[in-house]
């Protein structure tokens, strides 16, 4: 779906206009982001300052000269002390990476250069359906958009029908799309693996299995994103490389109505416009299955899409760490920065937490199933930007975690891990987390989303990745004990989960264990103004959400109270007296008739 009023064909040719190849061994060529600015030099020094401030910063804090030295304390809260001295330095390491990486992808991103597709390749335009799960006219808006597509070669539109619905048949007998289902065939609904049932990787690897020989590609979308019209003439020329495996779009959502919506699409500014950019320094932008384009020579020598929650990003990562068999080389991606389809955000807190549980528990899955496997079998270069991209959500979990354990410490207890002058402390943070702003300020002209306003700062994006952080360490948890991962399909069409003050219960019992905290240090005169602080700041973060929906079901039911109200008829008009003069007789009369005519106009 598309909102109206956005500029999505501009915004679609982003990455320039298409050019022709070279006529032999063609490669991907690119060009970079920082070097076609005017005033690099301003991005250069916050690249540099950024990092190096920030690991003043940590230098200051954990310097042995300000670690708390106790004489004949208490033995558990000298314990207490070393714990916080170990969470602070890890809080602000972790900090530092967060820097470092965001300079190192200023550093390096790029866009690739378009070109024209190769004429005569056979593609497959795929999407799914789960009945009961997603509307029928929302498949049916997908399809439309898919038929319309244009490819000099072969192409095919699939509908994969998980439930084998008589209603999905039927709009595919309309539009001319074929039909697939793996319903009542056991081989491809297993418990788990790649043929799992009741799954999207399963799903695509049956129609791979049947179908995928006939095609050299496929092209696909989830259902809920309708694709533009150039969407394969913006793709496929970069196939025209042998080595690589994908080609992946940003992703925006349509529904750009909703407060937990547009704030969603904005959280992931830093993603779409420069951690994907920066991966195609390298050849390994992550695999988004929103939106795609994928060479199915390269996905059967993994086996197929990944069986996991997160099947594209751990799918991707097989591929990367492969070799072409044709040429020697490592499978390359591609990401290009044109908006190619265009989606629905989760548009309630609810769906918005689900996602994020989703997403942040399948990179998870990733690191401790996949990542070691790759450690020594691809580059280097590869392997860090993989790095930088999977220790986002852990860093963030734990970062979250040891930073309400140190409040927690100090307000309660009165532990202290360093002692620093609290002036100090506070001029080093304050000029750190302003370099680092400005960094992420500097990098929003580089946004890829027609939905935010130009110049924009982005600041509901950042306050999303902040809430975010207890669900991340929710996630975190659940990976560790191994508990049960299921995917979530969240509601597509217009729909949205409910929200009810049981959604923000892991926000809440944050906040309460701050509160609390906050209290207890009052009573126990523990007043350091940087404890005070983080405590301040982790409860104004636990309670936002709950604020922002307790002040939109407000702003609704006012809304909803207006529409209730009826509206007076208005009075009938006064009656109108009009005086006549008779004419005196003339000599000849003369009588005209008139016509009227009624026009009917009718529109939906």
């Amino acid at each position: 779906m598309r909102s109206e009023g956005y500029d999505y064909d501009t915004y679609s040719r982003l990455a320039g206009p298409l050019t022709e190849p070279e006529p032999t061994g063609y490669r991907v060529r690119y060009k970079s982001l920082l070097s076609t600015e005017k005033h690099r030099i301003r991005a250069v020094l916050l690249m540099t300052l950024a990092p190096v401030l920030t690991g003043i910063l940590l230098l200051y804090l954990v310097w042995p000269t300000h670690w708390t030295e106790r004489e004949n304390g208490e033995r558990w809260l000298v314990v207490a002390d070393t714990v916080m001295l170990v969470s602070i330095a890890l809080i602000e390491l972790f900090m530092l990476v967060n820097v470092v990486s965001i300079a190192h992808a200023t550093l390096v991103a790029r866009d690739p250069v378009p070109v024209t597709p190769e004429p005569g390749t056979r593609v497959a335009f795929l999407t799914t359906y789960v009945p009961g799960k997603e509307p029928l006219s929302m498949v049916r808006a997908t399809l439309k958009g898919a038929v319309q597509l244009e490819h000099p070669g072969p192409l095919d539109v699939w509908l994969l029908d998980e439930g084998d619905d008589p209603g999905a048949r039927m709009l595919c007998a309309e539009l001319g799309v074929h039909h697939f289902t793996r319903r009542g065939v056991p081989e491809w609904n297993r418990d788990k693996g790649v043929h799992k049932a009741k799954t999207k990787h399963g799903n695509y690897n049956a129609w791979i299995a049947l179908h995928g020989r006939d095609y050299d590609f496929f092209a696909s979308v989830d259902t809920d994103h309708v694709p533009m019209p150039n969407f394969l003439e913006r793709m496929m020329g970069y196939f025209r490389d042998p080595d690589v495996a994908f080609v992946v779009g940003p992703q925006v959502y349509g529904n750009y109505d909703s407060a937990v919506t547009k704030a969603a699409e904005s959280q992931q500014f830093l993603f779409h416009a420069l951690i994907q950019r920066a991966g195609n320094r390298y050849g390994a932008p992550m695999f988004v299955g929103t939106n795609n384009v994928v060479r199915i020579a390269a996905l059967r020598q993994v086996g197929g899409l990944y069986d996991s929650i997160t099947e594209d990003m751990a799918t991707g990562f097989e591929m990367h760490r492969r070799r072409n068999p044709r040429t020697g080389h490592y499978w390359r991606s591609v990401y290009t920065p044109d908006v190619l389809a265009v989606g629905e955000g989760p548009a309630s807190w609810t769906d918005f937490f689900t996602q994020q549980l989703r997403w942040s528990r399948g990179t998870y899955e990733t690191l401790f199933k996949q990542y070691g496997k790759a450690l020594f079998r691809v580059p280097p270069g590869r392997l860090l930007s993989y790095t930088l991209m999977l220790v986002y959500y852990p860093m963030t979990a734990v970062n979250w975690l040891l930073g309400i354990l140190s409040c927690v410490l100090f307000l309660w207890f009165g532990a202290s891990g360093t002692q620093v002058a609290a002036s100090i402390w506070l001029m080093l943070y304050s000029d750190a987390a302003a370099l680092q702003i400005g960094l992420y300020l500097w990098n929003r002209r580089h946004n890829v989303s027609p939905h935010e306003p130009e110049g924009s700062g982005g600041l509901a994006g950042m306050a999303m990745s902040a809430l975010s952080a207890p669900i991340y360490l929710k996630s975190l948890g659940s990976a560790v004990l191994r508990t049960d991962g299921r995917f979530v399909v969240t509601p597509k069409g217009g729909q949205a989960s409910p929200d009810r003050l049981l959604t923000f219960r892991i926000h809440l019992f944050w906040a309460a264990v701050l509160l609390s905290s906050l209290a207890a240090s009052v009573y126990l005169d523990h007043t350091h103004v940087a404890m005070r602080t983080w405590a301040t700041l982790g409860l104004a973060i636990s309670l936002s959400p709950v604020v922002v929906w307790a002040w939109t079901v407000r702003q609704d039911k006012r809304a909803e109270a207006a529409r209730a109200v009826p509206v007076p008829a208005p009075p009938p008009p006064e009656p109108a007296y009009v005086t006549t003069t008779t004419p005196a007789p003339q000599a000849t009369t003369t009588a005209s008739a008139g016509t009227t005519a009624t026009t009917t106009a009718g529109g939906n």
